[in-house]
């Protein structure tokens, strides 16, 4: 039964806790969702599938009706086969919205027809644009169990003309996403495939238990700065069996922005993602920040694949972003065809105004990378921290980067320290000092019940 599901979540949240918040642990609960009590049909509300009859007030009036069951154990709205045209719709809680195979909700291209909404508190304004923000397609703010799936059906956000209005500069709002869940908890998204989306393909912010599962997600490489999934200030949270080809990062980990995000204070932690192969055109496979004001940590990635990009693996921030990287675990990792296999920098982003303050240093600490190997790779990595607050806590094991005939220099290094071992090609000196940091990267890798190389073992 559903209360069973969301109790059972609730358990692993709360063992979790117990446990040391540990975020290799997110995906290991593999809920089987139950069939809700209730159901009925976008049909029934006079929906037409033709890609070309506005759907908006049949998805308003059909979530309005399936909201009287939230207390009788939720509902579902199904969508059959067709092209359904709608603007933005808002969900409800202990609700499921399932589309059928051949089923392809599509998004309207008349920016009119948006509803523009505030800025997120962690970000201030706009990210594109100062101001408000165009209401995204499916949306849901404080919401308690809801599932968003369907038998591979598809949610398109048309977003050519969000795209054009970008490049030109002419945008009025920052641009929507495809599916945006604010302050919500006990979120599943599964089984469908997201296309061409205005910006974020999928968004969850201040939300926790998210379960992210089987999504297919594509934008074309030139579409400017459209990313895959971006966890925003949320916690537990589980990605895994996601393929991803976008113009710009295919998952990204943020928590806000500057004075908003360090003020807002909400981190991004207790995140596990797994068996994932991503692709990002011209930003990173992986990427975290340069939005990261909040923190980000307790991160697990691993047995992914990521090819195709101009980044593998980056973490981004700048001076007077303030807040914390820490306790991130990257294993198991295959590249292929990557500019810059691992990136961090201190030198990425820009400011929403001049309200920030610049003695705010963001922190990088205690970084894991192991069992790494890439093949046509450019250059195998490029680590610059601040004087003033240095990346610190780098190990690196069993590391093998086939660099190409492009490269001049294997790897950058500046305001770094850490450790390396089995490490081909060599890594700078910045990244090699066993005495000094062996001991703390064996310590992460047992807090997080991962299994330690026999390299820092044997420099321990």
């Amino acid at each position: 039964m559903l209360v069973a599901l969301v109790l059972m979540l609730l358990a692993l949240s709360n063992e979790g806790r117990v446990n040391g918040e540990r975020g290799d642990r997110q995906c290991e609960f593999n809920p089987s969702l139950s069939p809700r009590p209730h159901s009925v049909s976008i049909l029934e509300f006079g929906a037409v599938g033709d890609g070309k009859t506005l759907n908006t007030i049949a998805f308003q009036n059909a979530i309005f009706y399936l909201k009287s069951f939230s207390d009788k154990g939720g509902a579902q709205l199904y969508v059959p086969p067709g092209t359904w045209l709608t603007e933005s719709f808002n969900l409800t809680s202990h609700l499921t919205l399932f589309l059928e195979k051949g089923a392809v909700i599509i998004g309207s291209q008349d920016p009119s027809q948006w509803d523009v909404v505030e800025p997120l508190p962690s970000y201030g304004r706009g990210l594109e644009v100062p101001g408000g923000r165009y209401q995204s397609l499916i949306n849901g703010y404080m919401l308690h169990d809801v599932v968003i799936t369907g038998n591979n059906g598809t949610i398109d956000g048309m977003g050519f003309t969000w795209w054009e209005s970008f490049r030109s500069h002419s945008l009025n709002y920052s641009r929507p996403h495809l599916v945006e869940l604010v302050a919500s908890n006990d979120v599943v998204v599964s089984n469908l495939t997201f296309l061409n989306a205005p910006a974020y393909s999928i968004h969850p912010v201040y939300c926790s238990n998210v379960r992210i599962h089987n999504i297919s997600i594509f934008a074309p490489p030139e579409s400017p700065y459209t990313v895959g999934i971006v966890p925003d200030s949320s916690d537990h949270v589980c990605i895994e069996e996601c393929t991803i080809a976008t113009g710009y990062d295919a998952i990204a980990l943020k928590s806000g922005w500057d004075e908003y995000g360090i003020a807002y204070g909400r981190p991004t932690e207790n995140v596990h993602i797994r068996r994932v192969h991503l692709q990002a055109s011209y930003g990173s496979s992986l990427a975290f920040g340069s939005d990261m004001s909040g923190g980000i940590s307790n991160v697990v990635v691993e047995h992914v694949i990521l090819d195709n990009s101009k980044g593998g693996i980056e973490f981004r921030t700048v001076r007077g972003r303030g807040g914390y990287m820490k306790e991130i675990i990257i294993s198991d990792v295959e590249m292929k065809n990557i500019n810059t296999a691992i990136v961090a920098t201190a030198y990425c982003g820009s400011h929403p105004d001049d309200k920030f303050d610049p003695n705010a240093l963001p922190t990088l600490d205690h970084f894991i990378f192991q069992d790494i190997i890439g093949t046509n790779i450019t250059i195998a990595g490029s680590f610059a921290g601040l004087q003033e607050s240095p990346f610190t806590n780098i190990c690196l094991s069993n590391i093998t980067l086939s660099v190409n005939y492009a490269s001049s220099t294997t790897w950058n290094c500046s305001n770094v320290s850490g450790v390396s071992d089995s490490v081909i090609p060599k890594p700078c000196p910045d990244l090699d000092s066993p005495s000094k940091y062996s001991s703390s990267c064996f310590s992460m890798l047992s807090m997080k019940g991962k299994t330690a190389v026999s390299g820092m073992v044997s420099m321990k």
